[in-house]
C-alpha cells in the first residue's frame, strides 16, 4: 500500500493488546498511515519495560505507565492515550523528558452524557427496586414505594465539572424541565455557554445545599482524589442522589456506603469504582458493599462506550500520533502537557497534512 507518511520505520507499542483489541477501523488506520504497531498485553511495569525502552511512540489505554516505565523511555515522542483520563501516567515525568502526552477528550462526550441520564432516571424511578419487586410478585409493595418518586421537572440538578460532558448532561436534563446549577474550577470564566443551556454558575456548597441530584464531570488528579468524602456527602441536600461517571476514587466509597445506608442519601448511580479493578484478565464477582444496596445502579466503566465513541476515539489517537511521527504537534485541544519541550522539533500543527 502506497503512503505520503515515512512512518514504517518507527517503533510504535500498543498496550492493551487483549484486553482492548485492536478494532478494524484501527488496522485501517494503520495501513493508511504506513504504521507497524506492536501490540502487546503487558500490564506490570517490570513486564512492559522491556517492550518499550527502544520504542517511539506508545498507545495505551488503562495500563498504568509509572515512573520507571517513563524513565526507560529512550527515545519515545510520544505516548497516545486512547481514552480520556491520564491520571494512570506519570506525565510530569513525561514532560521532563520532553514526551508529548495526548488524549482524546471529546470522544465520549454524548455517551458520558446520555449514560449520566439513564443513571439519573434509573434511581430516581426506582428502578431495581421495581424490578426486584417485580420478580417477586411484590406489585403492591413496589406501588408503595413509587409513590416517593418524585417529577423531575421539580428537581434540581448540580453539575460538578462543566465540561463537554456536563454541557451535554444539561441539554439533556433541560429537555426534562430541570432547574440545573454547575460550579467549575475556573468560575471567572465565560459563562457564555452557562446562559445558553439555562445554567446557573454556583459554588460547590450552594451547589451540594440546593441539589438533588449531584452529578460529577471530572478528572482525577491530587486536587479531585476523594473530593467526594465524608464531609462533603454531609454537605448533600438530604434525600439527594449522587452520579458517578468520571473517575471512581472522586468519591470516598466507603463514606458514600455509609450515607446511603444511613439514608442521608436516597441512592446513587456509579459507573466507575475506586476499589473495583474492571480492566483485569480475570473476570470474578467483586466483593464491595456498594453492589449489595437496593438504592444504587450500577455499571461497570461502561459510560463511554458506543460504536461511535469507539471510531473517534481511535481516529484521534491515531492522529495524534501520526502528528507527532510526522514531526507536527497535534491538535493543541488534544494535548495533555501543554508545556511540554519535545525532546524532537515539531513544526505547527496548522502545518500538517492527515
Amino acid at each position: 500500500m502506497t503512503t505520503s507518511y515515512n512512518l514504517e520505520k518507527f517503533r510504535v507499542v500498543r498496550l492493551n493488546a487483549t484486553l482492548f483489541p485492536v478494532s478494524e477501523h484501527e488496522v485501517e488506520l494503520y495501513q493508511k498511515y504506513g504504521l507497524n504497531v506492536i501490540q502487546i498485553e503487558v500490564n506490570t511495569a517490570e513486564e512492559i519495560i522491556p517492550h518499550v525502552t527502544d520504542c517511539d511512540a506508545l498507545f495505551v489505554v488503562s495500563t498504568a505507565l509509572p515512573t520507571e516505565v517513563i524513565e526507560s523511555l529512550s527515545r519515545c515522542r510520544v505516548i497516545s492515550r486512547l481514552g480520556t483520563g491520564t491520571d494512570k501516567i506519570d506525565v510530569a515525568t513525561a514532560t521532563r523528558k520532553g514526551i508529548v502526552v495526548t488524549n482524546v477528550p471529546y470522544f465520549c462526550i454524548e455517551e458520558q452524557a446520555d449514560h449520566t441520564m439513564a443513571l439519573l432516571l434509573a434511581v430516581a424511578r426506582q428502578l431495581p427496586r421495581m424490578g426486584k419487586a417485580m420478580i417477586e410478585g411484590a406489585w403492591g409493595s413496589a406501588r408503595q414505594q413509587a409513590n416517593t418518586n418524585r417529577r423531575l421537572s421539580t428537581r434540581t440538578l448540580g453539575l460538578v465539572g462543566f465540561g463537554g460532558s456536563a454541557r451535554g448532561t444539561a441539554r439533556r436534563a433541560g429537555g426534562f424541565g430541570m432547574r440545573i446549577l454547575a460550579t467549575r474550577r475556573h468560575m471567572n470564566a465565560s459563562q457564555d455557554e452557562a446562559i445558553n443551556l439555562g445554567v446557573e454558575m454556583v459554588n460547590l456548597d450552594t451547589l451540594l445545599v440546593e441539589s438533588d441530584y449531584v452529578s460529577l464531570h471530572l478528572p482525577l488528579n491530587a486536587e479531585t482524589y476523594h473530593l467526594f468524602n465524608e464531609a462533603i456527602l454531609r454537605k448533600m441536600k438530604p434525600g439527594a442522589i449522587l452520579i458517578n461517571t468520571s473517575r471512581g476514587a472522586l468519591v470516598d466509597e466507603m463514606a458514600l456506603v455509609a450515607a446511603l445506608r444511613e439514608g442521608r442519601l436516597a441512592g446513587a448511580g456509579i459507573d466507575t469504582f475506586e476499589q473495583i479493578d474492571v480492566f483485569t484478565k480475570e473476570e470474578t464477582a467483586p466483593d464491595h458493599p456498594l453492589l449489595t444496596l437496593d438504592n444504587v445502579v450500577y455499571t461497570p466503566h461502561v459510560a463511554a462506550l458506543s460504536v461511535e465513541s469507539k471510531r473517534d476515539n481511535s481516529q484521534g489517537s491515531i492522529e495524534n500520533l501520526v502528528a507527532l511521527l510526522s514531526g507536527h504537534w497535534p491538535d493543541p485541544q488534544n494535548m495533555v502537557n501543554q508545556d511540554v519541550i519535545s525532546r524532537f522539533p515539531l513544526k505547527d500543527y496548522e502545518e500538517r497534512k492527515i
